[in-house]
This record gives structure tokens, sequence and C-alpha cells, in this order.
């Protein structure tokens, strides 16, 4: 663990203004809430609950799954799209339901009012932390618009950087198909408090109680200047009472959930399309390696690269360059990837490999993210600020691989 927040030190832009007092709280929370969630009763029932939660709205999917591809479901063994990609199209509709009777706004606005009260970040950093563990990156990108235009480019850098270490909870039933919910779930929570440790030591940020403000979410260039400053839970409640009379005409209901199913099947066609390219382009590597010598394959160049960090995490010689092979290919590649191929054989490993790399894959940290960020910031900032974010751009790969690092690191202490 020291090891990597060490790197996260060498390469930080401003060693003389990082947050100490912050980084320890927020370190302290996280090694914390590692040991309740996996070493402590309770903390494990609760996440092996959520976990069968999320496993139970998977078994209802499969309902719709059937009525109209019966032949995918009654088989032997499903296929990769029908187990773990197909349950999206029930699950997206329903977090947007959430979403649209402002079940989920509520929670995020007072859960990240409560992480910056805790820590003392920034208040809308702290708020678009939580916000990411729901909606994903260039969702929640998406829906601060106005806030990155308003806030200076090295702020806007920090939640580029944050946005490499999120997951979106509508998928988050499709990985516990694949690999140990209770791990999954752990990950969630420890990855966001994590990508603020990094980021804060990475790319400091002094911000002045003038700056600390969070703009309304959703307001259109006329309402720039409105703005509350969110400095307490009652005006976070009387924001959350008026917000009605003070943003637009919602979208009819049904309107709205045929958009959000339509934004489902997209996006189970996008990672299909995703995972059938990245796993060829990969063998096609291999392929091509193998004519220089047959030893030489992805797996084994990347096993080489990371073997340092993953022996770092607790790992004997021999789980470490396995562990490496999986977490380079998921550099590369993504986590379905690798939660796909590790599937089948993850039981043969030990407990702590098993929970270490669990917990690493579960992030969107890997090259294509990199591309998505780049583009949701060029489309929401000017030109002068989404080139600072081009500019890093090793930033944000190092601050995504870290953050997977350190989680690992943190929730391997409680599991062998």
């Amino acid at each position: 663990m020291f090891v990597f927040l060490g790197i996260a030190i060498i390469f930080s832009k401003d060693r003389k203004n990082i947050n100490w007092k912050s980084i320890a709280i927020m370190l302290a929370i996280n090694v914390l809430m590692a040991w309740f969630l996996t070493g402590f009763p309770l903390g494990r029932d609760i996440v092996k609950g959520a976990a069968a939660g999320f496993n139970w709205l998977v078994q209802v999917s499969y309902t719709g799954i059937e009525f109209a591809l019966p032949n995918w479901v009654h088989v032997k063994s499903m296929n990769f799209i029908t187990s773990a990609l197909l349950p999206i199209l029930l699950i997206v509709p329903m977090f947007d339901i959430l979403t649209y009777i402002g079940v989920l706004p509520f929670i995020i606005k007072w859960v990240g009012w409560a992480l910056a009260k805790i820590t003392g970040q920034p208040k809308f950093e702290s708020f678009f932390a939580v916000e990411m563990m729901f909606l994903g990156n260039t969702e929640a990108l998406a829906v601060s618009g106005l806030q990155l235009k308003k806030m200076s480019a090295k702020r806007d850098l920090t939640l580029a950087m944050m946005s490499m270490s999120c997951v979106t909870a509508s998928i988050i039933g499709s990985y516990t198909k694949m690999m140990p919910g209770q791990f999954i779930l752990t990950a969630i929570p420890i990855n966001i408090m994590n990508a603020i440790i990094v980021t804060n030591i990475l790319n400091p940020v002094s911000v002045s109680p003038e700056e600390d403000v969070i703009y309304k979410m959703g307001a259109s260039n006329a309402e720039a200047d409105t703005q509350t400053t969110d400095t307490s839970g009652s005006e976070l409640a009387a924001e959350t009472q008026t917000k009605a009379a003070e943003t637009e005409k919602r979208e009819p209901f049904f309107s709205f959930l045929g958009d959000s199913i339509l934004g489902a099947g997209k996006l189970v066609l996008i990672i299909t399309a995703n995972v059938i390219a990245f796993v060829a382009l990969a063998a096609l590597i291999d392929r091509l390696l193998g004519l220089v010598n047959p030893w030489l394959s992805l797996e084994h160049l990347l096993g080489i690269v990371m073997f340092p960090f993953a022996w770092l995490t607790g790992m004997d010689v021999s789980e470490a360059f396995k562990f490496a092979q999986y977490m380079g290919t998921k550099l590369v590649t993504n986590e379905f990837v690798v939660m796909g191929n590790v599937s089948p054989i993850l039981h043969t490993f030990s407990k702590h490999f098993q929970a270490a790399l669990t917990v690493f894959v579960t992030s969107f940290a890997n090259f294509s993210t990199l591309g998505m960020i780049i583009g949701a910031f060029k489309g929401l900032v000017d030109k002068e600020k989404n080139d600072v974010i081009a500019r890093n751009v090793g930033y944000l790969l190092l601050s995504g691989i870290l953050v997977s690092l350190l989680s690992a690191g943190i929730v391997g202490i409680f599991v062998w």
C-alpha cells in the first residue's frame, strides 16, 4: 500500500500542497471499511446480501429474456451475452427510474455532502465521487457540464483522473455473474475513496471557500450564475424540496422509460462489440508475436511488466505472475474480457488471489476509457481545458492503475 502511495507522491504535480490530514483520514476510513466488509461478520452479511440482491435482479431479468429467446436461456451453459449482458436491459431502466423519481439524486447529494464534511475535500469533488459510483464516468461528467465549465482546468483534471476508477451501478449485476459478488461490491466504495486519495496526491488543488461551490446541475447557460454554496444539511434539504420548481418540466414517464430501454440496448451492443473486438485483437497480437517466438504472447509480456506490482499485493511468485497477466490484459482490453477468461477457473486460486483480482478488475481503468473521458470533456469544456486533459493522459492512466492496485492491496490485507 505504501509503495503504491509512494509512487503517487513521486509523480505528484505539487507535493508541497498535498493535504496529508485529509489523505490520512480517507486512508483510515478505507482500511476500516475494507475490514468491516470482508473481515467482520455483519459487514460480510451486508455485501453478500447486496450481491444476492443483484443476482436476484439478474434472475428476474431472465424472465423477459426467456420470453423472447427461450432457446438462449434453457441451455446447460448460457452464453456470455445472455448470462452477463442481457440483464442490463432490466437493470439500467431500474436505476433510471430511481433517478427519475429523485431517489438516486437525493442519495448522491447527501452522501457526497457527508463525505466532504468527514474528509475535508472540496464539495463538488466529493459529490462527483459518489455520483460516479452510481452513474459511471461519462454519465457523471455529462450531468456535470456546468460545473466543469465553471471550475479551473486543474480541478477538471482531477475529475478526469477520478473518472478512470469508477463503474456503473447498472452493470454490477453482470459483474456478479462472473466474479465473487461480495468482492465486487466491496471494491466499489473502496475504489471511490482511493480515487480521491490518489488524485489528491497526484494533482493537489487548493480550493478557496469562494470556489468551493456546487452549481445547479442541469441548468442552462442562462442559469449559469445560479449556484448553491451547499454548506449545510438544511440548504441541501431546501434545494431538494425546490428542485422540481426550479427545473424544466420533466419528460413524460413512458417516453423517458422508452429512451432508457433503448439506451440499455445500445449499451449491450457496445459492450458486446468491444469484447469481441478486443479478444480478437489480443488473439491477433498473440499470433503475430508467436511468429517471432512461440513463447511470446501479450499475456506474457504484460505479466513481466506488471509482475512487481502483483507481487507487492501479497501473492507468491507463481500466482503473482498469473495475476500480473490478468492485470495487464485488463488495462489493454477491459474488465469483461478478464472476467470472462478467469471466471471458469477462479475457484482454483487462493482466496487472497480471488479477492485481489476481483477488486483490481472492478473499474473502468483501461486504455479505451481514456478515449471516452477525453471525448466527454471535448464536448463539455472549451479547447483550453480540453487540451490540459489531453496533455495529461499519462496521469489519467497512472491514476487508474494506482487506485486499482491500492484497492486490491487494502482488501487483500483482510482476505487470505
